[in-house]
């Protein structure tokens, strides 16, 4: 892997690209593009200033311009001004902490202007190219103390902008952020129900006013003012800024900014806060807003590069939610993938790292990549990144979804800076859940493919939400809504509709979320979900009303795909053609078949440019549509899928056991069923110090359903080695002009000394482990989700010193070499699920013994109440100690699972 290049991000960040010199201050502006020099302040400057009124005028073809005023308390507010007429105003501006009371009694002490154009190029969103042109003045103003605040304003064709900019070297401290967004009057609006520190809450219709009765609300919030509309959220959040969200009192039309859980943020100076942002347009215009990527800190790497690459993933754990913990059932989500063209398969919550890499070679075998989840506790630290990154990279995983930051704290904005830099250091792509907004880091680091921060399938679903957030959160970045599940609440929308949503909601990672039985119910959809991309040149807005409908299109190349979705009944959504192609056209339609939804039907149409075609749904229904240009006999939109080859390589032995010093042969076996193949190249991936009597072997020409056998005999070290090794074979080989790879593993354990004397199973090494929340501790019992945050192991009032502290569904591993007889310990809940004031929930646990695969003992279920429960097990002869810690049939909740004072007794030394 050649490293890649991460030009100084905390100066990019803190300092951005270049400086403006304030006319009487040194206050320290981001510019983040392309910015014309910086203008003095001229005499109709000085006017405005005496009238205590300054105008930023839109770029050229703009209707908007920003307002700034003074007030005679010394309080600054912003006029966001469309067409002469106040849309929307951010009230009381200013902040309050270390330097001082800056939001009232402040005298105008300087302003600056200049224009600042750039154009960039995304990995993910609305569009790969963009451009773009702001008007920014920083206007700076002094404080009864002395100390300066700047506000920096842009006035882009698309909205409106402001952000605090503090200057001096030292820290900085800020209490509070004032300021309030009011919309000019009362009218319908969009929001969450509530703020959620994973923006998970429930969207619904309500008014600017009545707020739906909340105290709190997450961005965005998108209020209707006539025929215009102003989305509020906020854009370029890192570590120097914990997330905002807005405090409302239901009655009024302010929506004040506060600062996470009213916790001070710190930054060493100069500082800059994030840029609090109104887009302001027609719905159209909304929808197809960049500006909080236009805003974002520019890329940190080439959003070029080879190895980022969106794409579409086939997902387990919505419909099938055990299954990440199965190997086979994830091939058959890997089958998925490849058989529709996808590229990914994501491996959630359960995987264990014993066969991950041999899960990868299996997807890269059959053209897939591989994702994997991580919970981000597990890195947190540099020290776990830099333990977990390698080796991920090592067994081929392309990138991470990680879940349940659930914060938007100062503290955790820092950690999606570092987490973003190291992932790129490693080439791993980056989707992150339970997380906050997306505020424009996905250009800054393009590696970043998506966000949920959003209440999607997984939380059931709602017709009403489905046709809210592509006017609101799907504005602001990528959006993980894990779409097109026909196999789960069919009674709430129809199968187009959840075909439809793969291109209404944009995502750098799509990910389909049904299991194999539901696309193969559903075979009209295939085609469609086959060839919609991940990566897009541009969006319209056809129609829609928030919370009713939505018709929105999205080309790639020279093709659009549009979408259309509809909460409750109405009359046929309409598809106008004119501007997406010219003369005669083919639309290929997905569209509802009867009135419930419960199938969908592909027609394929031929059509003029200038048509509207009427597509009727169902209730809650939809379609998914392809228009391309030409109306040739049979012509069809829809590509056919290139099939992968139907390549098999079987590795034997596939797992073993082996001696230090000893020799193992590795056999291969590789067939192409379908073609005839060429250059087959069998390689074996030899670990540093291992050795086989020959290298790779090539067979020139292989005809279908032909085998290529290939023997090596490898040589075990004698030293230095125990424990997991992997042994890869991989094979290169080409069809046609296409070159192709396959890869699978033996999976060796190289045995440790026998074990002698006596020992607690705390103190040994394990060959694995996993546990159902957090890991398996040593010695503490399992706690919460980090490590090492477990309590003394604690039964029924009795605590031990030793043991293991488990939760299910856990397990451990033990080797042991065949010299024990005897496996001792006392089982039970842990005492600490009693502890948590309000809960009254106990555990209950079924704990299983094995030796070698066969199960040797088993308790009943056990609660709380049960107290602590002896176990004496003969183990004579076992190599593989298992000890697992299954759920009681109720669910895993406070089923923490001691394992007190386990102990082997073996042969003595």
């Amino acid at each position: 892997m050649k490293p890649i290049p991460v030009p100084r991000p905390l100066t990019r960040l803190v300092t951005a690209v270049s400086a403006v010199a304030l006319v009487t201050s040194s206050l320290v502006v981001g510019a983040g593009a392309n910015a014309a020099p910086s203008r003095e302040t001229p005499p109709a400057r000085t006017a405005e200033a005496a009238a205590g009124t300054w105008r930023v005028d839109g770029p050229r073809g703009s209707d908007l311009d920003a307002v700034l005023r003074l007030d005679g308390a010394g309080q600054v507010s912003l006029d966001v001004v469309a067409d002469g007429t106040r849309v929307l105003s951010a009230t009381h501006l200013g902040l309050r902490g270390s330097d001082g009371d800056l939001t009232t009694g402040l005298t105008f002490t300087g302003r600056q202007d200049r224009r600042v154009t750039d154009t960039y190029t995304m990995a993910t969103g609305k569009s790969t190219r963009r451009s773009y042109e702001h008007r920014e003045a920083v206007l700076t103003f002094a404080g009864q103390d002395g100390a300066r605040l700047g506000i920096a304003v842009r006035v882009a064709r698309d909205g409106v902008a402001y952000r605090y900019l503090l200057d001096g070297a030292g820290e900085h401290r800020v209490d509070d952020e004032s300021g309030a967004w009011e919309p000019a009057a009362d009218g319908p609006a969009w929001m969450q129900r509530s703020y959620s520190v994973n923006y998970e809450a429930e969207w619904g219709t309500t008014t600017a006013a009545q707020g739906h009765g909340a105290s709190s609300v997450g961005y965005p919030l998108l209020f209707g003012q006539g025929d215009r509309y102003a989305l509020v959220t906020e854009s370029d959040v890192h570590g120097q800024w914990s997330g905002t969200h807005l405090a409302h009192e239901p009655g009024t039309l302010r929506y004040d900014v506060e600062l996470f859980e009213g916790t001070p943020v710190t930054a060493r100076g100069p500082v800059r806060s994030p840029w609090r942002v109104a887009v302001v347009g027609d719905l159209p215009g909304v929808v197809g807003s960049n500006l909080v990527d236009d805003l974002a800190t520019p890329a940190e790497l080439d959003p070029r590069a080879d190895w980022i690459r969106p794409g579409r993933s086939s997902w387990s754990w919505l419909t099938d939610p055990g299954s990440p913990r199965d190997e086979a059932r994830q091939r058959d989500f890997v089958d998925l993938a490849a058989r529709n063209g996808w590229e990914y398969v994501l491996l959630d919550e359960g995987w264990d790292a014993s066969w991950v890499p041999r899960t990868v070679r299996y997807a890269h075998t059959r053209g897939v990549d591989v994702i994997a989840w991580f919970h981000n506790r597990d890195l947190r630290t540099q020290e776990q990144r830099d333990e977990w990154l390698p080796r991920l990279k090592s067994w081929g995983v392309s990138g991470l979804k990680v879940d349940f930051m659930d914060s938007d704290s100062q503290e955790i904005h820092q950690w999606y800076d570092d987490i973003a830099r190291d992932t790129a250091r490693h080439e791993l792509m980056l989707n992150f859940h339970g997380s906050a907004l997306p505020t424009g880091l996905q250009r800054t680091w393009p590696h970043v493919m998506s966000y949920e921060s959003v209440r999607g399938m997984e939380n059931g679903v709602s017709p009403e939400r489905n046709v809210v957030v592509p006017f609101t959160r799907n504005v602001v970045g990528s959006m993980d809504f894990t779409p097109v599940v026909f196999s789960r609440d069919n009674e709430k929308t129809s199968r187009a509709q959840q075909a439809a949503m793969s291109v209404v909601y944009e995502s750098g990672w799509q990910h389909m979320s049904d299991r194999p039985e539901g696309y193969d119910a559903e075979p009209a959809a295939a085609p469609f979900l086959q060839n919609v991309p991940a990566r897009w040149d541009e969006v319209r807005l056809l129609s829609g009303t928030p919370g009713r409908d939505v018709v929105l299109a999205r080309r790639s190349g020279d093709r659009w795909f549009v979408g259309g979705l509809r909460a409750g009944s109405g009359e046929p959504l309409r598809l106008p053609l004119a501007g997406l192609v010219r003369g005669r056209a083919t639309v290929d339609l997905l569209a509802d078949d009867g009135a419930n939804g419960s199938a969908a039907v592909h027609t394929t149409r031929r059509a003029s440019a200038g048509d509207t075609l009427e597509v009727p749904t169902a209730d809650n229904g939809g379609f998914l549509a392809v228009v391309c240009a030409g109306t040739r006999p049979g012509a069809s939109c829809l590509d056919a899928v290139e099939p992968w080859p139907e390549a098999t390589l079987a590795v034997q032995p596939a797992t073993a056991d082996v001696e230090p010093g000893s020799t193992v042969e590795v056999r291969a076996a590789f067939t192409v069923a379908d073609r005839d193949v060429t250059r087959v190249r069998l390689t074996p991936d030899l670990p540093a110090g291992w050795a086989a009597d020959r290298g790779a072997q090539t067979v020139p020409r292989l005809a279908a359903g032909r085998t290529a056998e290939v023997t090596w005999r490898v040589q075990v070290p004698a030293e230095g080695v125990t424990g997991t090794v992997e042994v890869p074979v991989d094979v290169a080989y080409r069809a046609g002009r296409d070159a192709y790879a396959a890869a699978n593993q033996a999976t060796l354990w190289v045995t440790p000394p026998a074990l002698t004397g006596a020992h607690h199973v705390s103190d040994l090494d394990w060959v694995d482990e996993s546990n159902g929340w957090g890991p398996v501790e040593r010695d503490r019992s399992n706690g919460e989700a980090a490590g090492g945050d477990g309590n003394t192991l604690r039964i029924a009032g009795t605590t031990y010193d030793k043991g293991l502290g488990m939760h299910a569904t856990g397990h451990v591993t033990a080797w042991l070499g065949g010299t024990c007889t005897a496996f001792t310990a006392v089982v039970g809940i842990d005492d600490e699920v009693l502890d948590k004031p309000g809960d009254t929930g106990v555990g209950s646990v079924r704990f299983e013994v094995y030796g070698d695969g066969e199960l040797l003992a088993q308790t009943p279920v056990l609660a709380n109440d049960d107290g602590g429960v002896p176990l004496d097990v003969d183990v004579t002869g076992v190599r593989r100690l298992r000890l697992v810690a299954d759920e009681g049939g109720d669910g895993k909740n406070f089923d923490h699972a001691d394992w007190a004072d386990a102990r082997v007794t073996c042969a003595p030394a």
